[in-house]
């Protein structure tokens, strides 16, 4: 949607002049650091390919930038600010742009669960026109990158892409493979629902304040195919979440022992084993060794043995 407001140019100096007018300084503890290389917000918003018929999500409204820019070519915007200072810039940086809203919120209700407001307003707008491609484009702040991400790639929201901005740490382990260090149980989970690739890595020095770490534009595309596999496997995407959680409580013990100890339905090894020769899992491998089809093999067995006896549990407690 074109627009005849032009987005702030976010550089360094005028970031500095903005906050001591204003009397702001940014907050470490909510991942306030902006990015102030034009180029790269540039190259964030090519990478998310904005048209008319997109409702672009925002989380972290900021100076409202990247927000401006949002609206130029998504048909909606839906922006989220948890600081009120900067929800309230942001509200003055799209002031007269009708194909943008700004919430004032967290995005998290708690770490497993998104706020029911963004929710509600989402479904609200794309329940509106059921062409709308929905699409997470966001310099995400890293204290909540991973479960912003892990939670919205779970939900039934249908989103088409999602382009953000993470800790370079946050896209090595989105993106890793077996057997390496980074391979865990955000990686199984994502790249089971998802196609991950890291667009850009982006020194310190792009940012202002600039972070003790590096980061990375991340660029995830969710596959419906990868989803309803991971469904038909593993009985549910939060069951296949928990599933991972659990075994990767005890990452260092080999599979037999993980298994065995699993928060959820602990049981004796040689069960576990016995269970695992019917799979023709090798019970001494880690589970960090297994690609993502093995892991939904695991769920699929060990997943719902854990079910029944969580509610066998249940059932003795209510007697």
């Amino acid at each position: 949607m074109s627009t005849d407001k032009a987005a702030p140019r976010q550089t360094q100096s005028y970031l500095r002049n903005l906050f001591a007018e204003r009397g702001l300084k940014p907050k470490n503890k909510l991942g306030q650091n902006f990015l102030i290389d034009l180029n790269l917000v540039d190259l964030i918003v090519r990478t998310a390919e904005l048209d008319h018929d997109d409702l672009a999500l925002e989380i972290g409204s900021g100076t409202g930038s990247l927000t401006v820019l949002l609206a130029e070519q998504a048909g909606a915007v839906v922006s989220v600010e948890i600081d009120p200072a900067f929800h309230e810039l942001a509200r003055e940086a799209v002031s007269g742009l009708e194909n943008v809203r700004l919430l004032y919120a967290d995005v998290l209700k708690t770490k497993n669960q998104l706020s029911p407001v963004v929710m509600e307003l989402l479904r609200t707008l794309l329940a509106e026109n059921a062409k709308k491609k929905l699409k997470l484009v966001a310099n995400l702040p890293y204290a909540v990158a991973t479960p912003v991400i892990a939670n919205f790639l779970i939900s039934d929201l249908p989103f088409e892409r999602m382009v953000v901005t993470v800790q370079r740490e946050i896209a090595q382990r989105l993106t890793a493979h077996p057997g390496t260090k980074d391979y865990a149980a955000l990686a199984v989970l994502v790249q089971s629902l998802a196609r991950v690739e890291i667009v850009r890595e982006l020194p310190p020095s792009v940012f202002w304040p600039r972070p003790q770490v590096a980061s990375a534009i991340v660029l995830i595309r969710p596959s419906p195919v990868g989803r309803a596999h991971v469904v038909e496997q593993a009985g549910s995407v939060d069951r296949f979440r928990s599933f991972l959680r659990d075994l990767y409580v005890h990452r260092r013990k080999n599979l037999r022992g993980a298994l065995a100890a699993s928060p959820a339905a602990p049981r004796s090894k040689d069960e576990v084993d016995r269970m695992l020769v019917e799979l023709g899992v090798d019970a001494g491998l880690r589970a960090e060794t297994l690609d993502c089809e093995a892991h939904l093999r695991l769920c699929r067995v060990f997943g719902a043995a854990n079910n029944q006896r969580a509610a066998h549990r249940a059932s003795l407690r209510a007697e």
